[in-house]
Parts: C-alpha cells; structure tokens; sequence
C-alpha cells in the first residue's frame, strides 16, 4: 500500500534500560531482531493475547494509531466485547474495500498524529501505538506523546523499532518516502522521564509474566506508560 504523510488540512473530523517489559534489564535482551516481518504493526497482532491478559478490560475500547490501522482495527473488532478505533498517519492512496468500509463509518480517521487529535480527554481505554514515533523528530514527539496520553484512560503501549534494523530502514523509505529514526531503549526510557510520563509497572509485570507463559518474544521494542491524570 503506498503511502504519503497526511495533509494537516485534511485532519480527520468527527468522533542502559532494555525493555519496558515487567522491568528493566529483562530476559528479552537477547531477543533476536526481526526475521521476515520488520514493521511492528504486524507485531500488535501476534501481542494482542499478551495484551489482554495483561490489561483485561481496559483493552475493550481501544484506540490504535500507527500505519496499516485498518488492518489492526479489523483484527481487534474480531476480539469479543472488544471495541476498537483507529487513527491512520498516512493517505491511503490504494484502499481496499475493508479499509474503506472502515473509514466511511468513522472507525478510521486519517489525521496528522504531529497536531492534537480531536478526542476528548480519556475516550479510551487504552492507545496502542506502532510504525508511528519512529517517523517523528524530538520536536513533534514533545506535542504528539502527550496528546496520546491525554486520550488514554488506563496506558498507552509503544511499539518502536530497534535502533540496528537496517532492513526496516531501507524498507520504510521505499513505502513512506522517508526512513524512520530507530531510537535505542536506554533514549526512549530517557526521553519518558524528560517528559513526566511513568511507566505502567502493573501492566510491564503481568505483560511479562504472561509472555514467560505463552514463551512470546516480542520482535519489537514495548512500551508501557501511564496515562496522564
């Protein structure tokens, strides 16, 4: 699907640290990068048993912002008593008919994630991010994490690249027209603190007790953070 960052005049209307993952430092350390799929949206689907262990009800409204979130969204509205809602960074220039059919009821809105987005504050449960930071400088991150922080009620979940994946670089420019910057976890970590946003230790736990169970390696780097309050 080729893709180019949205148009802000066309915003949507309408309705050391390794992972953040049960603790600092953790078995993941020696997880091996990605092999076959490089893109961390497709990595939500593969979490989302973990996620819902690990996060119970509060993953029954859900807002996923990332590229590819028709795909996403499809897959969630499969979860029983799962409500889900997207918000897409980029045109769609070749929309399948699902997508479409998404975007027309208002499930999917194509905005620019470097301006507010236009919810209240707290319309969900939780706001799962993917393929989506990586795209952003420093300067838009300040705006843009914080407004995702807003619309959360009970966490946000970052998924982000690893800094030395080269494959996701070159692939991402050929279908964004622009590669990503992959940030390690000890600056992602760094950067939480810098901008008053605290890790969800409830949540790291049991996302990674659960993982331990289900023997889930995460092909990306996760995040768990709280919501502002």
């Amino acid at each position: 699907m080729s893709r180019r960052p949205v148009n802000p005049s066309r915003r949507c209307g309408g309705n050391s640290d390794h992972f953040w993952f049960g603790g600092f430092g953790s078995r993941l350390e020696s997880v091996n990068r990605v092999e076959g799929d490089y893109l961390c949206t497709g990595e939500v689907q593969r979490a989302t048993p973990i996620l819902q262990k690990a996060y119970g009800d509060s993953l029954h409204k859900v807002l996923h912002v990332g590229p590819d979130t028709c795909y996403v969204v499809s897959k969630l509205l499969k979860e029983e008593e799962t409500e889900a809602w997207g918000t897409e960074p980029y045109d769609i220039e070749d929309a399948d008919g699902n997508s479409k059919a998404l975007i027309r009821k208002g499930i999917v809105h194509m905005a620019d994630i470097k301006f507010p987005l236009p919810y209240r504050p707290k319309s969900f449960s939780l706001v799962i991010v993917s393929d989506a930071l990586d795209f952003l400088s420093r300067r838009y991150l300040n705006k843009t994490l914080p407004d995702l922080a807003r619309v959360s009620a009970d966490g946000i979940v970052i998924f982000t690249g690893f800094p030395d994946n080269q494959k996701a670089k070159v692939a991402d420019v050929s279908k964004f027209g622009r590669a990503p910057k992959m940030r390690s976890s000890s600056w992602w970590v760094w950067y939480f603190r810098q901008i008053n946003l605290e890790k969800n230790e409830t949540a790291s736990k049991k996302f990674a007790q659960a993982s331990t169970k289900s023997s889930y390696i995460p092909r990306c780097q996760i995040f768990h953070l709280k919501s502002l309050h």
